[in-house]
C-alpha cells in the first residue's frame, strides 16, 4: 500500500505541475493577445470544485479577486485542467453560449488567425520548454552516467530474428549508419529498428550488418525474447506478492539456474522458456492437458541466503509470468560520469529533449495497429513508471518525459485537442473563412467522442494488464 501511495503521489505532483504549465501557456498567450480568460482551472470541476477565487470566503479575504475577469480554481477530478476563453467554442462552451453573448473586442474569435494560433499552440510550446528546462537542470545537477558500448564485457545476446539478420551472441553494436553510439540506453533498440547498417565489434574486429530494407518493427523487437539483451544472470530483484514466484518461495537475491532441465545462465534464457510456454497456450488446438503441462515447471534456484540449490515445482498462470523484477542489469558495468557547467547543460538538455521527442514521435506509427493499440495505457500505466521510493532524479526525468508526451499528444489533429483547433485555424487561414460556431461545436463533440473512446481503451488495457 505504501508503494502505491508513493507512486500515486509522484503522479499527481507530476501531472499537476505539467497541466499548470500547459494551461499557463494558453493563458499567457491569450493575455498577451488581449483575449479575455474567463476561467483557469487545475483539474476538472464537473458539478463542484475544491477551490475558486469566486468563493465568498476567499473574496472576503482578497476583495481584488471579486471583480477580476478571470476565475482561478482547483477542480476535484485530477485528469487534466483547462482555461475557458471568451468567444471560443470548446469543452466549456457550446455554440449557443458563444452566440448568446454580444461580440467583444476581447473575444477569441475576434482576433486575427495568427494570434489565435499562438494561443492554441502556447500549451504545447510551454510543455516542450518545460522538458528542455528540466533536462538541462538534471544534467547540471546530477551530470550523466554513460555506459560506453565498448565497456560491455560480453557484448549482447540476440534472439532468432536478430540471428537471421546476421547478429551473433557477443556482438557489441558500436555505430549505426556510420554514427558512433554514445552509450547503452533505452533508445538503442529504436535506433537499430530504423537503421540501414549496424557496425558491431566481433572478436576484436568491426563487422557491418545490413538491416532489412523495410526495417524491423519496434514492437516485434520488444517481444519476448527481445531483439537483444544484456547477458546478465537472472538474479531476483523484486517480487510481486500475488504472482507465482513469491507464492512458491522464491526470494530476493535468488538466482534462477534451470527451468525443466534447461540451463538459464542469463535473463534471456528465462524469458525464452516462459515465452515458449505462452506460445503453447496461445496456439489453436491447445488441449486441457497441454495447458497443464505448459503451466507446470520445475525450477532450480540458487539461494542467496544459504548458497544451496533448491528444486521448486511451480504452476504458472495463463500469462506464464513469474512476477519477478530482475536485479539491476547495469550496476556491475563500468560507467563514465559526465559533468556539465551551467552553460554546457543547456545544449545537453536540448539534445536529451530532442532525442526523446524524436524517438516518441517515431514510436507513434506503431499506435495504429493491433499490437500498438494494446500498448495504450491510462494513468495507471503512467503512474507505474515512477519508482517505488521517492527519487528526485527519477521524478524529474519522468516529469520531463511526460511533458513531451503531453506536448505530442496535444498537437495531434484530433478535434477537442490543441492540434484539432490548430487544423481549423489553418483551414480558416487558407480559405479566408471561419467555420460556423455550430460546425465548431459538432467537430468538438466528435473529438470528445474519440477521446472518450481512447480513454476507455486505455483503462481497459490497464485493467487487463494489471488485474488479469
Amino acid at each position: 500500500m505504501e508503494i502505491i501511495f508513493i507512486k500515486a503521489l509522484q503522479l499527481i505532483c507530476c501531472l499537476s505541475l505539467l497541466v499548470f504549465i500547459h494551461e499557463g501557456g494558453h493563458f499567457l498567450f491569450a493575455k498577451f493577445s488581449g483575449v479575455k480568460v474567463e476561467k483557469f482551472y487545475l483539474f476538472f470541476n464537473p458539478y463542484f470544485h475544491l477551490f475558486s477565487t469566486r468563493d465568498k470566503w476567499f473574496t472576503r479575504l482578497f476583495p481584488y479577486f471579486k471583480n477580476n475577469e478571470t476565475e482561478y480554481g482547483i477542480g476535484w477530478l485530477p485528469l487534466g485542467g483547462y482555461v475557458s476563453i471568451a468567444g471560443m467554442v470548446d469543452e466549456t462552451k457550446s455554440a449557443e453560449d458563444v452566440a448568446a453573448q454580444a461580440p467583444q473586442e476581447s473575444d477569441f474569435n475576434q482576433k486575427p488567425v495568427w494570434r489565435r494560433f499562438l494561443i492554441m499552440f502556447g500549451g504545447v510550446l510551454f510543455n516542450l520548454i518545460a522538458a528542455l528546462v528540466i533536462y538541462s537542470a538534471i544534467v547540471f545537477t546530477w551530470g550523466r552516467e554513460i555506459i560506453p558500448m565498448r565497456n560491455l564485457p560480453d557484448g549482447l545476446n540476440y534472439n532468432q530474428v536478430a540471428h537471421e539478420i546476421g547478429f551473433v551472441n557477443g556482438d557489441t553494436p558500436i555505430s549505426i549508419d556510420g554514427k558512433e553510439i554514445e552509450g547503452f540506453s533505452g533508445a538503442l533498440m529504436m535506433d537499430i529498428s530504423e537503421a540501414k547498417t549496424v557496425t558491431v565489434l566481433r572478436n576484436g574486429e568491426e563487422v557491418d550488418i545490413n538491416m532489412p530494407s523495410e526495417g524491423v518493427s519496434l514492437l516485434e523487437m520488444q517481444k519476448s525474447p527481445q531483439f537483444f539483451s544484456l547477458p546478465i544472470k537472472p538474479i531476483v530483484g523484486e517480487l510481486s506478492e500475488d504472482m507465482p514466484a513469491y507464492k512458491y518461495g522464491i526470494k530476493v537475491g535468488d538466482i534462477i539456474q534451470e527451468i525443466d532441465g534447461t540451463p538459464t545462465p542469463d535473463i534471456t534464457n528465462v524469458t525464452t522458456e516462459l515465452g515458449r510456454r505462452q506460445d503453447i497456450l496461445s496456439a489453436e488446438g491447445c488441449t486441457h492437458e497441454d495447458s497443464i503441462r505448459a503451466k507446470s515447471i520445475s525450477m532450480v534456484v540458487l539461494r542467496a541466503d544459504t548458497g544451496a540449490q533448491d528444486t521448486l515445482k511451480l504452476t504458472l498462470g495463463d500469462d506464464t509470468k513469474l512476477g519477478i523484477l530482475w536485479d539491476n542489469k547495469l550496476k556491475d558495468i563500468p560507467t563514465e560520469h559526465q559533468s556539465f557547467t551551467f552553460l554546457e547543460s543547456i545544449p545537453a538538455g536540448f539534445t536529451l529533449a530532442w532525442n526523446t521527442l524524436s524517438d516518441y514521435v517515431v514510436s507513434l506509427k506503431y499506435l495504429f495497429n493491433k499490437e500498438g493499440m494494446q500498448q495504450v495505457g491510462s494513468f495507471l500505466t503512467i503512474g507505474n513508471l515512477f519508482p517505488s521510493t521517492w527519487n528526485w532524479h527519477d521524478f524529474w526525468g519522468l516529469t520531463a518525459f511526460i511533458s513531451i508526451i503531453l506536448a505530442v499528444m496535444n498537437i495531434l489533429p484530433i478535434p477537442g485537442l490543441d492540434g484539432g483547433h490548430i487544423v481549423l485555424l489553418l483551414y480558416e487561414g487558407i480559405m479566408r473563412k471561419q467555420p460556423s460556431p455550430k460546425a465548431m461545436e459538432i467537430i468538438e463533440r466528435i473529438g470528445l467522442f474519440i477521446l472518450f473512446g481512447l480513454m476507455i481503451l486505455a483503462f481497459s488495457n490497464d485493467i487487463m494488464r494489471f488485474f488479469f
